[in-house]
């Protein structure tokens, strides 16, 4: 992909973002996308098949960054924890979306976060498996329950903090979630 396409698209990822976080992605239109971007429509289906195609590429696009961030993170569940939180900072409207088409039933990109949400949760899985091994998590919670918990965990407490109290620092707030975690006694 050139360097132009690559920008074109990080343009229309950037507008559809912000639209979508605005007022939800069933509500926003190709032309209003468009516009945000400042480009013409037709750029809009060059890049995409339709304004579904662009939700969906978004979707990949914004958990293929978390996963980034969060293998870059596996040495320490507190690191894990951080970059998770850092993500949703810098992207709260990623978050918004992810949260509402995570649970809509059956939404229509469902297939498509199953599989998304199966990455992230499996790079989480890879920190509650070391943790396992090291008898640090309760006897009888199975790792892959406690992968999927924190996961959703930090994406509602992500939400929570951006939209209910945003005057905390990110590292108030990894602290309690530390704590939390630390916390739990079978």
């Amino acid at each position: 992909m050139s360097a132009r396409t690559t920008a074109t698209k990080q343009k229309l990822f950037d507008a559809a973002l912000k639209l979508v976080g605005e007022r939800g992605a069933a509500s926003v239109t190709v032309d209003e996308i468009a516009a945000e971007a400042g480009v013409a429509k037709g750029t809009i289906y060059y890049n995409f098949a339709s304004k579904d195609a662009l939700v969906e590429a978004l979707l990949r696009h914004g958990v293929e960054l978390l996963a980034g961030r969060l293998r870059s993170a596996e040495e320490s569940l507190e690191d894990l924890v951080d970059e998770m939180l850092g993500f949703w900072a810098e992207y709260p409207a990623f978050g918004q979306l992810l949260v509402s088409e995570l649970w809509r039933t059956p939404g229509q990109w469902h297939g498509t976060l199953s599989l998304l949400r199966d990455d992230i949760v499996s790079i989480v899985r890879g920190q509650m498996k070391r943790l396992s091994d090291e008898g640090n998590l309760p006897e009888g919670v199975e790792v892959g329950t406690a992968s999927a918990a924190l996961f959703g965990t930090l994406l509602v407490i992500a939400l929570d903090w951006q939209v209910f109290q945003p005057e905390r620092s990110r590292a108030q707030v990894r602290e309690s979630v530390m704590l939390l975690v630390r916390g739990l006694r079978p």
